[in-house]
């Protein structure tokens, strides 16, 4: 059991997924967030033309 615990505690297949994950992770939350941003300034924009029309 030692030596399985010891295996596992060296073992760094996996980590670069994780990191990849996480990268995805964030340009997604940032994606969403910058959506969000423009998405009111477009909405404002065309509630204005739509007003002045």
């Amino acid at each position: 059991m030692k030596k399985l615990l010891v295996k596992l505690m060296k073992d760094e297949t996996g980590g670069e997924v994780l990191e990849y994950a996480l990268i995805a992770g964030l340009i997604v939350v940032a994606a969403i967030a910058v959506i969000g941003t423009v998405g009111t300034k477009v909405l404002a924009r065309w509630t204005s033309l739509n007003s002045s029309l």
